[in-house]
C-alpha cells in the first residue's frame, strides 16, 4: 500500500487488497499442485462460507441461501433466466418487468431475456415510484398470482444516491406498487455498490433477489459474485439448463433428469471458484480487523465525500462562478440517504462544461486515477445531464459509444466524472484531489496562500482516518471551511484552440500541373509578410521512440516513409508509448538507406540493427496488434532485437513491424464522398499521417509557460516534445488554424482535424523525465492544443516517390471555411 504512487478516486472499492490477503493467494496457488484436494474436502470448505455471508447480511441459512456467480452480473442474469414469467397473449394476466431508470446496464440488460420470453418491460423514473403510493394494490389484484418483478439499486452507482429500503416490503405487500397491475410483487435489490460501504440488514429488508459483488467489497477475488435468494420464494425459480454438479441423476439416452435438493446445488453448474471462495474468509477478517465493521466503513466514507461536496461545491471563479456542476440528488446530510460517491463535471469561468477526458488526463499527472463516461447508468447519466433519447441515438451515429473519450459533442457532454471513497480511502486523498481541482484552476502565484488556508485534519473528525488507524463511527464534519473565491485570470480547461493540424494528402501535382495555383486560388504570403517555410522534417520510424531528422525524405501514400513502421509490445502484444515507459524516447532509431537497415541506439548498450527490406512472414510470425482501436496485422522482428529491446527496458518486450500488404484506412476523419480507392492509408500512427506545428506558436507558448511556472523552456526542447513531422515558420503564432489546405512542393495537404495533446508532452525527450506544468500550461491557455493534423490523400498509386524538403515554401489553398472535428495525434 505504501509504496504505490497512485492515489484511487476511482471505484467505491477499486483501491489495493491487504496484504496478508495476497499473501494467502499466492500461497495457496503456489500450494494447489501439491495437494490432493479431493471432492469431500472441497465441499466441506466451501460449504463453511454461505452463513458467513449471511452472517455478514444479519441473516441465516434459514432464510436465506447463497448461490455462488462469477460476479452481481450473472447473478442478475440467473434471476432473468429463472423467474417464472408468464408471457403476453396467455389467458392469465401477463407479467411485468419493471426496473428503475436510475439502474445498472446489468439490471437494464435483464430486459433482453424478458423481451424473448414476450414479458413487457416498463422502466421506472425515481420521482414517479417515490410518488407510487396511488398503485396500492387492490384486493381483487392481490388474489391474483401472476408474478411480477420489480429491480431497483439500493445505492446508485452513479451518483450515491441511496434509495429506500422500506419500498421492499411496501412492494412485496402491495402498500405501493411500481405501476397498476394484477399479481404478485417480487423484489429484487442490487446491493452491488451499496453493500461495498454500507451495512445491509437482510433480516429486516428481506428482498427476494440479492445479487453482489465480493471485489466491491474486499478487492480480492474479482471473479467471484454471489446471488442471495429469499427462501420462501425460491420454489419459484425455474432452471432449464443443467450443468455438472447439479444433478441428482440422469439419462444420457433418455429425457430424465432429477435435480439436486439443495437450490445451490441445482443452480451452481460445474466447478465453482473454490479458491476464490475460501479466501473469502480472509476478505471479511481483514474489514473486520482493519475497520471494526461496515457502520464504522459507513461513517468514514461519508464523512470523506461530505467535507470533499462541501468545499467542491463552494469553490468560485472571481467572476462568482461555480468551478463544478455537481450531478446529486440530496445535500450530502446524512450517510442514511447518500453514498460516498460525487459526480460532477468541472466548468470554465463562463459557465461551460470541460470535458471530461481533459479532466482524466490532467488528473493522471497529478497520479490520481478517477471514474468518466455514464459509469454503465445510461438512465441517470441522461437525467442528470439532460440528454434525451435522440440524443443518445445522435451522438451513436456521430461516433460516440459507451467506454470511449468522446466527452463533448456540439458542446454538450456525454458524461461526467465520479470520485468515490473505500475504507482503505483517508482525508490526505480526499484533500489531494481537491488540491488537484485548485492547482488546475488558479493562477501559480495564488495557489500557496489558497492552499495554505485548507482546514487542518484536526478540523475533520477522526472517522476520516485511514483504516490503518483507530476509525471512529462518528460522521460530523466541518461544515463551515476557509475555502476563499479562487481569484482566476485564467482558465481550467479554456476552449480556444492552439491545436496540431491534420493533413490529407491530396492527389501528387504533375509536372505539367505544378505550377497551375493561380493566385486566385492560393493565399501564399502576402507582400511584406514572412514567407511560410519548412524548417524541420522529422519521422519516428519505432512508434514513441526518439525522432530521427532528416533535410530531405520521400513522401508515400501511408506518408514520410519508414514513419512509424514499427512498434514495441508487450508480452501481450499490447504497444508500449511512452505514456507507461517514458524511456522509450532515448532509443533513437536511424535509417540508412544505403545499406539498407535501421540502426537502433540507445546510452548503454551496443547498437543494433533490423533490415529495412521487409522480412517474409514464413520466417517470422504474423501477430494481431491494435493501435487506436485499429486492428494491425503485424509481424515479428525476432528474438535477436526483442533481447535488445528487453535489456535496455527492463521488461519483457517486442518490436514489430506493420505488414505492407495490410492497410489502416482513416476514413472517419476524412469526407464521406471518399472511396475505398482514395481513402488515406495510415502507418501505426493514431489517427493522422502528419502533424504539424508552427515555431512562432511554440515560441508563444513558451512566453506562456514562462509567465505561469517562472521556468522558461528552450524552443528546440518544446518543438522535441510535440513530436510533430514537420515544423514550419509562419508569421503568426496559431495562423496555422486558419488553414484548411496547404501546398509543400508538389505535394498539397488537407487538414483532418486538430490535435489534442496528451502527458506525453510532459516528458523531456532528452531525459524521459516528467514536467507536469507543459500540459497544465497547454490546457490553461490552449485546450490542450498547439499543433495541426494533416494527411495526404491520394487518388491514384505512386509510381515512384515524391520527397518532402526542409526550406520549401508553403503556399495557404484554403483558409478555415468550417471547423473540423478534433482527434488524437500520432504517438
Amino acid at each position: 500500500l505504501d509504496q504505490n504512487p497512485f492515489m484511487h478516486l476511482s471505484s467505491i472499492q477499486s483501491f489495493f487488497e491487504p496484504r496478508f490477503t495476497i499473501g494467502f493467494h499466492n500461497i495457496l496457488w503456489k500450494g494447489v499442485p501439491q495437494v490432493n484436494c479431493t471432492l469431500t474436502t472441497v465441499q466441506f470448505s466451501i460449504s463453511i462460507f454461505p452463513p458467513r455471508i449471511l452472517q455478514h447480511f444479519n441473516t441465516t441459512m434459514e432464510d436465506y441461501t447463497v448461490i455462488f456467480t462469477s460476479g452481481s452480473t450473472a447473478a442478475l442474469k440467473l434471476v432473468a433466466e429463472t423467474f417464472p414469467w408468464i408471457q403476453e397473449g396467455l389467458k392469465s394476466p401477463a407479467s411485468r418487468f419493471c426496473y428503475l431508470t436510475d439502474s445498472h446496464t446489468s439490471v437494464v440488460g435483464m430486459r433482453g431475456i424478458t423481451a424473448a420470453m414476450n414479458v413487457i418491460f416498463v422502466p421506472i423514473k425515481p420521482k414517479d415510484m417515490l410518488l407510487s403510493e396511488k398503485n396500492r394494490a387492490t384486493a381483487e389484484a392481490q388474489n391474483c398470482t401472476t408474478p411480477h418483478l420489480f429491480c431497483f439499486p439500493a445505492q446508485s452507482n452513479f451518483s450515491g444516491t441511496k434509495y429506500p429500503l422500506l419500498w421492499i416490503e411496501e412492494i412485496q405487500s402491495g402498500k405501493c406498487c411500481p405501476i397498476q397491475a394484477p399479481g404478485k410483487w417480487f423484489v429484487l435489490l442490487d446491493a452491488a455498490s451499496y453493500v461495498s460501504t454500507s451495512s445491509l440488514d437482510l433480516g429486516v429488508h428481506q428482498a427476494d433477489f440479492v445479487p453482489i459483488s465480493f471485489y466491491k467489497i474486499f478487492v480480492f477475488p474479482t471473479g467471484l459474485g454471489a446471488l442471495l435468494v429469499r427462501n420462501q420464494v425460491a420454489h419459484f425459480l425455474r432452471k432449464t439448463y443443467f450443468g455438472g454438479g447439479t444433478a441428482a441423476a440422469y439419462l444420457g439416452g433418455e429425457d430424465f433428469y432429477s435435480p439436486r435438493q439443495s437450490l445451490a446445488e441445482r443452480f451452481e453448474d460445474g466447478t465453482v471458484a473454490f479458491l476464490d471462495i475460501i479466501a473469502l474468509k480472509h476478505g471479511f477478517d481483514a474489514l473486520e480487523k482493519l475497520t471494526g465493521g461496515m457502520e464504522n466503513i459507513k461513517h468514514h466514507t461519508f464523512a470523506l465525500a461530505h467535507y470533499t461536496y462541501t468545499v467542491l461545491s463552494t469553490l468560485k471563479y472571481a467572476n462568482g462562478a461555480p468551478v463544478v456542476c455537481i450531478y446529486s440528488d440530496t445535500d450530502f446530510s446524512s450517510p442514511d440517504i447518500q453514498g460516498p460517491i460525487i459526480n460532477f463535471n468541472v466548468l470554465d469561468k463562463n459557465g461551460d462544461i470541460i470535458g471530461y477526458s481533459q479532466v482524466d488526463k490532467m488528473a493522471s499527472l497529478f497520479n490520481i486515477h478517477i471514474r468518466t463516461g455514464c459509469f454503465c447508468n445510461t438512465g441517470a447519466c441522461q437525467q442528470h445531464l439532460g440528454i434525451s433519447n435522440e440524443d443518445i441515438k445522435k451522438n451513436l451515429q456521430a461516433g460516440h459509444v459507451c467506454g470511449d473519450d468522446v466527452d463533448l459533442i456540439d458542446g454538450c457532454p456525454t458524461g461526467s466524472v465520479r470520485i468515490s471513497f473505500g475504507y482503505m480511502s483517508a482525508f490526505e486523498d480526499a484533500q489531494a484531489f481537491l488540491k488537484f481541482i485548485i492547482a488546475t484552476s488558479l493562477p501559480v502565484g495564488d495557489q500557496t496562500d489558497f492552499l495554505s488556508q485548507t482546514t487542518p485534519r484536526e478540523t475533520i473528525t477522526e472517522s476520516t482516518g485511514s483504516p490503518r488507524e483507530n476509525i471512529c463511527t462518528s460522521n460530523n464534519v466541518a461544515n463551515k471551511l476557509p475555502w476563499k473565491t479562487i481569484n482566476s485570470d485564467t482558465e481550467l480547461w479554456n476552449n480556444s484552440c492552439m491545436a496540431g493540424k491534420t493533413m490529407n494528402f491530396q492527389p501528387p501535382v504533375t509536372e505539367s500541373e505544378g505550377n497551375s495555383i493561380t493566385p486566385s486560388i492560393a493565399t501564399g504570403p502576402r507582400s511584406g509578410r514572412k514567407p511560410i517555410t519548412v524548417t524541420n522534417i522529422y519521422l519516428y520510424p519505432i512508434k514513441s521512440c526518439s525522432a530521427f531528422e532528416v533535410t530531405e525524405w520521400p513522401v508515400g501514400s501511408q506518408g514520410l516513409l519508414y514513419d512509424r513502421n514499427w512498434m514495441i509490445v508487450n508480452q501481450n502484444g499490447v504497444c508500449i508509448t511512452q505514456k507507461q515507459e517514458p524511456t522509450l524516447c532515448l532509443i533513437q532509431p536511424l535509417i540508412d538507406r544505403e545499406q539498407n537497415i535501421m540502426i537502433i541506439k540507445a546510452e548503454g548498450v551496443e547498437p543494433i540493427s533490423v533490415p529495412l527490406e521487409e522480412t517474409s512472414e514464413r520466417e517470422n510470425p504474423v501477430c494481431q496488434s491494435k493501435v487506436c482501436a485499429h486492428r494491425v496485422q503485424t509481424y515479428d522482428c525476432g528474438e535477436r532485437i526483442a533481447g535488445w529491446l528487453s535489456e535496455f527496458l527492463h521488461r519483457q518486450c517486442r518490436l514489430i513491424r506493420q505488414s505492407s500488404d495490410f492497410k489502416i484506412n482513416a476514413n472517419k476523419n476524412n469526407e464521406k464522398d471518399q472511396t475505398p480507392a482514395t481513402a488515406t492509408s495510415l502507418s501505426l500512427v493514431n489517427e493522422a499521417q502528419y502533424l504539424l506545428i508552427n515555431r512562432e506558436s511554440i515560441s508563444y507558448f513558451s512566453k506562456q509557460i514562462a509567465t505561469r511556472s517562472g521556468e522558461p523552456l528552450l524552443m528546440q526542447e518544446l518543438i522535441e516534445r510535440f513530436r510533430a513531422n514537420i515544423v514550419i515558420s509562419a508569421a503568426e503564432p496559431y495562423e496555422e488554424e486558419t488553414w484548411m489546405e496547404i501546398s509543400i512542393g508538389a505535394l498539397h495537404f488537407q487538414i483532418v482535424g486538430q490535435c489534442h495533446r496528451c502527458q506525453i508532452i510532459c516528458i523531456d525527450q532528452k531525459t524521459g523525465q516528467r514536467n507536469n506544468e507543459i500540459l497544465q500550461s497547454l490546457s490553461s491557455n490552449r485546450d490542450r492544443k498547439v499543433s495541426v493534423k494533416y494527411t495526404c490523400q491520394m487518388n491514384c498509386c505512386l509510381d515512384s516517390w515524391l520527397n518532402l524538403k526542409k526550406g520549401l515554401k508553403i503556399p495557404v489553398l484554403a483558409p478555415c471555411g468550417r471547423k473540423r472535428r478534433m482527434s488524437p495525434r500520432p504517438a
